[in-house]
């Protein structure tokens, strides 16, 4: 053993790669416990760890080649993730206070920056501008520690990471004028030809990217491939970012937008990319930042300390300066204010490679042939500094903030969210489509609600000779793994009865279920559409009901088609399904279209304004039942059809809904589509009961009318011989 170990090459910096990927994983595990011992953000504690081991600490490690290479996948899964986990619809909300905030946040670092650098510090005007965009550029460090307190659809949020694209985007196109100028490249061919460039980047991205995801998911289920595909698209994109002369992190956010729309921020696939980017990819990012601070720069002599004092101060206080205005201008929380501070004044990535560039310009010499920097060894060496200053004080502040903000909106939602009693139960019954129904009651049960989940398979007592018991506990067992898979706890029931409807019937009942979700009869047509037992469980059950028919994976679909059927806004159960398919459809980035009466219309409407909603739904007047094909022009692959039903003799009942078995069977079934029985009261009366004892009733008055009528003809006639 000890000839063993003397074998193996020790020095350092360390060269073994199994000992450098074992030590860098014993930091990624225990540098967050022992720093949040002493209230230290874990962020912190992984960049201070890379002090430590890196070339300017104990030398333990080297930045070569294996570590840069994990760290730019890090950051790159930093603003993938930014761009995958924000709320598309609050983000186009809030496109102009984005807009605001992102000039605001660039102008000011910049003007004070090149004014500080040339007149403190001396420094030529293109040294100065230079400088000066580093300052105003910021890297999403923090962002981490927001997603962490669930905070991330906060509006501030948003703007941050909006903001982000903005002063990225101009600090590197001022690094692409100002090299140019350096190298004297700069002409108005060079501005169109990146001007163009960045022009078939987005349109590729933001166009051609959607078709090839959504055939993809469409046609391959398999968990491994779909994680893989998503990073192979966050890296393309990344790759063509840098060909058409833009940096990748733009790239990665990019494909974050575009991917949002198909990964629900529920799924087991959204669950998989936030474990292994915030497990391995985001820490290595994090310890190759660590591994560049220099801290002997402070006693390199007062040089180096003059400049990294005026960089550091000019830089934090302009961000923050920058954030005070804007949450004064928007009328922000002076939490949120705090969050725009925390997270746009962390800087990383683009900081550093504007700093790496202006140092590798060489644009004279010396007297004695030392070459002249663009940007010296001064300011390379305070710039990691302002690294480690920027990204302490940025996750010290994004913490506090996301603490503060996280408890808000705990306080806001205690109504909706402490004890809803909301109870979802899947009822299942056919293999084939279990994913898809737990697909859609983790959606239906949406990120943050208290709602409990449950999944239910009756075995028929008559047919337990058949193995259907251990058919239903393996399809359970599916389902309940398929849905840890996404971090989301499901109960699974399984119940013994001589009927399946009297089983589901009863569980509902017991177990307090709120809403019932059960896949399309398997051989559902015209004739036998919704099946015996749904038809019995539809006159006995008058909570929500929702009858799914996935025709392609729920991640898949573009826009809710929602049709609704006169006085909906009359039912009991209104406000609750307008709740659900709303926040269903925030969850999983689809549009959402209402059709009804200009009454149920309106309704809706005032519901949404009134919890201040930030997905704009489209309304459109429709009152012609009798022409209810007219969605078969309306509709495209791509949507959900969902129609509001209603059981016989309510209020919202309309004649036409008859008919639906037969227009879904034949003009509707290669949709998907979603029939929803909304929440009604239970008046203790079977509306068919009714309807069987009114036919009863008049087949014996009519039966007793044509006794007396032979009645009568016989006294006539025996009274007419005797006169």
């Amino acid at each position: 053993m000890v000839a063993l170990l003397s074998s193996l090459d020790l020095s350092l910096p360390l060269t073994n790669p199994v000992i450098i990927f074992a030590l860098v994983l014993f930091i990624i595990l225990f540098a967050p416990i022992l720093f949040s011992k002493i209230k230290v953000p874990h962020i912190i504690g992984l960049i201070i760890a890379g002090v430590l081991v890196g070339p300017h600490g104990l030398n333990l490690l080297r930045r070569d080649t294996s570590i840069v290479l994990f760290g730019t996948v890090g950051l790159l899964y930093i603003m993938f993730l930014a761009g995958l986990e924000i709320d598309l619809a609050e983000f186009k909300k809030n496109k102009k206070k984005i807009l605001v905030f992102g000039l605001i946040t660039f102008l000011l670092p910049f003007i004070f920056g090149t004014l500080a650098s040339y007149y403190i510090l001396g420094y030529s005007l293109l040294s100065s501008m230079l400088l000066a965009s580093m300052f105003s550029s910021h890297t999403l460090v923090a962002y981490p520690i927001a997603s962490k307190y669930g905070v991330i659809r906060n509006r501030a949020v948003a703007m941050a990471v909006g903001g982000t694209m903005v002063t990225d985007t101009g600090a590197l196109l001022i690094l692409a004028a100002i090299t140019g100028m350096a190298k004297e490249q700069v002409s108005s061919a060079f501005w169109v030809q990146l001007g163009l460039s960045a022009v078939i980047f987005v349109c590729i991205v933001l166009f051609l990217f959607p078709i090839i995801i959504r055939w993809f998911f469409k046609e391959f289920e398999d968990s491994v491939s779909q994680y893989i595909f998503v990073l192979g698209m966050v890296f393309l994109a990344s790759f063509l970012a840098e060909a058409a002369g833009i940096e990748a992190i733009i790239g990665a956010f990019f494909s974050g937008l575009v991917l949002n729309r198909f990964v629900p921020h529920t799924s087991a696939l959204m669950n998989r990319i936030n474990f292994v980017g915030n497990a391995i990819f985001i820490p290595f990012f994090l310890i190759s930042v660590g591994m560049l601070v220099d801290v002997k720069v402070l006693v390199k002599g007062w040089g180096a300390l003059k400049v990294a004092s005026v960089i550091i101060f000019t830089a934090v206080i302009t961000k923050q300066l920058a954030a005070w205005i804007t949450q004064k201008i928007f009328k922000l929380t002076p939490s949120e204010g705090k969050m725009l501070f925390g997270l746009s004044t962390s800087h990383a990535a683009a900081t550093l490679a504007i700093i790496l560039v202006g140092y590798n310009i060489i644009i004279g010499e010396t007297m004695t042939g030392e070459p002249i920097r663009l940007l010296n060894e001064d300011i390379l060496n305070a710039t990691i500094l302002l690294i480690l200053v920027s990204c302490g004080i940025g996750s010290f502040v994004t913490e506090k903030a996301a603490k503060d903000l996280a408890l808000q909106e705990e306080a806001g939602n205690t109504e909706t969210t402490s004890d809803t009693g909301e109870k979802i139960l899947v009822s299942m019954a056919y293999p084939e489509i279990i994913n898809a129904l737990v697909d859609f009651g983790i959606l239906l049960k949406t990120q943050k609600s208290q709602a409990q989940l449950y999944g239910l398979h009756i075995v028929d007592e008559e047919g337990e000779t058949k193995n259907t018991a251990g058919k239903g506990k393996k399809m359970l067992d599916q389902a309940v793994s398929y849905a840890i898979a996404s971090d989301t706890k499901m109960t699974p029931l399984i119940r013994y009865d001589s009927s399946i409807s009297n089983g589901i019937v009863y569980t509902i009942k017991e177990q307090s279920i709120t809403d019932i979700i059960i896949g399309l009869h398997k051989g559902a047509d015209e004739k036998v559409f919704f099946g015996d037992i749904t038809e019995n469980i539809l006159k006995r059950v008058y909570e929500t009901i929702y009858i799914y028919k996935p025709a392609q994976p729920i991640n898949t679909l573009k826009r809710m088609v929602v049709v609704i059927p006169p006085n909906a806004e009359t039912e009991p159960g209104f406000v609750h399904w307008v709740h659900k398919l709303y926040e269903m459809a925030k969850e999983a980035g689809m549009k959402i279209n209402f059709y009804g009466t200009d009454a149920t219309l309106s309704a809706i409407e005032n519901l949404i304004r009134h919890n201040n909603g930030s997905l704009q739904p489209g309304y459109n007047k429709f009152d012609q039942w009798d022409d209810f094909l007219i969605f078969t022009r309306e509709l495209t692959a791509n949507d959900l059809f969902i129609i509001i039903s209603s059981r016989r003799g309510y209020s919202s009942y309309v004649p036409q809904l008859n008919k639906l078995p037969y227009y879904l069977s034949n003009y509707f079934s290669k949709h998907s589509y979603l029939i929803l029985y909304p929440k009604q009261l239970d008046t203790g009366i079977n509306m068919e009961d009714i309807q069987q004892a009114d036919g009863k009733l008049i087949e014996t008055l009519s039966e007793q009318l044509d006794v007396i009528n032979k009645a009568g003809k016989f006294i006539r006639r025996k009274l007419w011989k005797k006169k």
